[in-house]
């Protein structure tokens, strides 16, 4: 990858660092969940590649000897090749590891805050992805009601309750057992930042759930489970890609247009803004930092331009 910067010999390792003394390995360490950690190393590993064309990865690093200079040409090339959205979350991974650098006793304070100090990317994008429609919902459920098998109750729980309490899949792959109380289909949600929350799943998705339950059993431990082929319940927790090719699976069984894990959670925050929620109990519901991010997937201002252009014409051509 040549984005023609001039590469940065002096950010090169030296000498081996154990990883308790790695600032990019102590930064994703302290990442809470499988999927960030996956993503945040993905975002150093672009960055190093900025830096020394391609030359190194994000532990062949010396991320002590980053300056504000290299700091602002990585911010450029960012802001160049991507949605302001995403050159953000990557310079705010490199926030993180320069921080751990400092925080390691690596680099003095003064340099550590100039580097970091770099501004974010200014500019807004509509969220990447699709909405799912309600038949496309009712088909993939469809599919899991027409599977006899364990695998089918299991996926039938799981795509119900990540269209009707909008959790990410890192979210419900660490739900247990002992979160959801199935009186109410209160669900206690450990999301971003440990942060916990309560979400309500409504009686249909609980019907979901209770069969899956009863087939599952009562014993401690995550709610989902993997499932072998010969149909037996695995005692541990599904991994975050197990979702997403769960998804795939039955997207393909039902005749559903291809979707990420991510839709699902789209659909839950615009069908309920649809039906008149308010933004900020949504906001809640799907543990969003900031109500502003919730809004961005409001589709009602879409549908209201879309009304107003049809309030102006011109002439039919001859």
């Amino acid at each position: 990858m040549d984005h023609n910067l001039t590469p940065y010999s002096e950010l090169a390792l030296t000498h081996t660092l154990p990883l308790d003394q790695h600032p990019a390995a102590v930064y994703l360490a302290g990442l809470s969940t499988e999927h960030s950690r996956r993503t945040m190393r993905s975002a150093l590993n672009t960055i190093a590649v900025i830096l020394t064309n391609d030359a190194m990865d994000a532990f062949q690093i010396d991320w002590s000897a980053m300056r504000y200079q290299h700091a602002t040409a990585v911010r450029t090339v960012l802001m160049d090749t991507y949605k302001p959205a995403t050159a953000n979350k990557m310079l705010s991974a490199l926030r993180g590891v320069l921080r751990e650098a400092w925080q390691l006793g690596m680099m003095a304070a003064e340099d550590y805050h100039r580097a970091a100090a770099v501004k974010a990317v200014r500019g807004e994008t509509l969220p990447a992805g699709r909405e799912l429609l309600r038949g496309e919902l009712e088909a993939l459920l469809g599919t899991c009601n027409a599977d006899p098998k364990p695998a089918g109750i299991r996926d039938g729980a799981l795509i119900a309750s990540l269209y009707t309490g909008g959790l990410r899949r890192a979210e419900i792959v660490s739900l247990n057992v002992e979160d959801y109380e199935s009186g109410s289909g209160r669900l206690l949600v450990r999301g971003k930042g440990n942060k916990e929350r309560s979400v309500y799943l409504p009686p249909s998705a609980r019907t979901y759930m209770q069969r899956w339950l009863t087939l599952r059993g009562d014993e401690p431990g995550p709610i989902f489970c993997p499932i072998n082929k010969g149909g037996k319940l695995q005692a541990r927790g599904l991994s975050d890609q197990a979702i997403y090719n769960m998804l795939r699976k039955r997207a393909e069984q039902a005749g559903v247009k291809s979707f990420s894990p991510h839709d699902m959670r789209r659909t839950f925050v615009s069908d309920l803004l649809d039906a008149g929620a308010d933004i900020s109990t949504v906001s809640r519901l799907a543990g969003h930092a900031n109500v502003t991010t919730t809004a961005r997937y409001d589709r009602r201002p879409e549908e209201a331009k879309q009304k107003a252009a049809g309030l102006l014409h011109v002439p039919e051509p001859f």
